[in-house]
Order: structure tokens, then sequence, then C-alpha cells
């Protein structure tokens, strides 16, 4: 069975929108793309490429799909060659409910749905590495299907933009495995699923009067 992989650039306040340029995701107004790279540092490239050091596949958004087919191929031979020919011959897969994604890109295979990518996951090869895909990320986590989450928190707010974490995530465990802070300031922090939520309690074993008539607040409250 895979594993799939969450990876992930953030700002302070949660947001992953368009990290790398200003044509990237401009949708909903969002003005500030190309807001992480000026942390590019030594270390961040160190942590990226034990990434994707292992054996993977791209499990991509309809979206980031084709903000990477309209970059990666053209990119062989400058700066990111190395990260080009690796995409290239790497399995990639964009799940789109409409299926309206050309597939032209060298090794693309298209799914339809998150069952799609149960079934996927289910199968014998290469873990699943996600890059951006904010919605697909969403509906994994609500799937529960998330087994590790690496995330490059950068040291800005952003005030708005798609986010990482969304209200319907199914509740589960995480342990940190990893963590590094680099000298541009990025907390690198990668986390494995682990057990079942833990839940504790430091209320009072006799909760005061006070306490009891919050509780009663809070309950007509809804």
């Amino acid at each position: 069975m895979r594993k799939i992989i969450v990876g992930a650039f953030v700002s302070l306040d949660g947001v992953m929108q368009a990290p790398g340029g200003p044509t990237e995701d401009p949708t909903q107004g969002f003005k500030y793309g190309g807001w992480f790279v000026p942390f590019f540092d030594p270390e961040f490239g160190e942590e990226v490429d034990a990434l994707f050091k292992q054996k993977f596949d791209l499990l991509l958004g309809r979206k980031t799909y084709e903000i990477f087919a309209a970059h990666w191929p053209y990119a062989e031979g400058g700066p990111d060659d190395g990260i080009a020919k690796l995409f290239k011959e790497i399995r990639k897969y964009p799940v789109s409910r409409s299926g309206d994604v050309d597939t032209s890109w060298a090794a693309t295979t298209l799914l339809r749905s998150v069952d799609d990518v149960k079934r996927l996951k289910q199968e014998a090869g290469p873990d699943l590495v996600t890059q951006g895909s904010t919605e697909l990320v969403h509906a994994l986590l609500a799937a529960d299907l998330v087994d590790e989450i690496k995330v490059f928190t950068a040291p800005v707010l952003l005030g708005g933009g798609k986010k990482l974490f969304a209200d319907g995530s199914a509740a589960h465990s995480y342990k940190l495995i990893g963590s590094r802070v680099s000298s541009s300031g990025i907390v690198i922090a990668h986390y494995q699923r682990a057990g079942d939520l833990a839940i504790g309690d430091t209320a009072l074993e006799n909760p005061s009067k006070a306490e009891t008539a919050r509780q009663d607040r809070m309950k007509r409250e809804g």
C-alpha cells in the first residue's frame, strides 16, 4: 500500500496560495504571488531534495497540475533541470471531477475522484506526494487518507488566500518525526500519522458554581 505525503509551503496564517510567482494563481484577488521565493536558501533546497529523494509519484489537483504542466516540461536545461527531468519521468496523477484536463504531459494518468485515490493508495507502488492542490488536500484530509505532512512555514502573514487546512478534516493524531529551521527563517516540520486523537481534561474534579453556570450558559447558547 502506498503512503500519501502532503508537501506544503505555507505562511504563518496558513496560506499556501501561489508561493512561486505572481502569475501562478491570482484567483480570488490574491496579490502576493511569489511570497515564498525570497526565503529560498540552502537548507530549504536540502529538505525539498529529501522529499523527492525516495521513489514517488505526484498526486495533484487539476489547477496545480496545469501549473506544473505549463512550466516543468519547458524548464529542462535551465537552473531547475534536475527537477524538470525528474517530474518528466515520474507518473503524475491529476484529480479532476470534470475530467477536463490535458493529459499529454508524459506519464500522466487522470483520476476522477477521491475514491479513485483510495483505490490507487491500496495498490503497490511509490508513495504519492502532493504539491499545492489545496482543494485536493482538503478532500484527502477529510477522507483521513494523509499519512505524512511536510510543512515549510515562512515567517510572513498574508491576510487571506487558499489555506492548507480547512474545517472538515478527519480528527487524527500525527507525531513530529523531524524539524529544522533554515537560515532564512523557514520552519520545516515533518509529521507522520500516529494513533487516534487523544483527549485530556484539565477541569476541576468538583467544578465551582461559576464553572457550572458557565457550562449551562454555553448549552443555552448552543
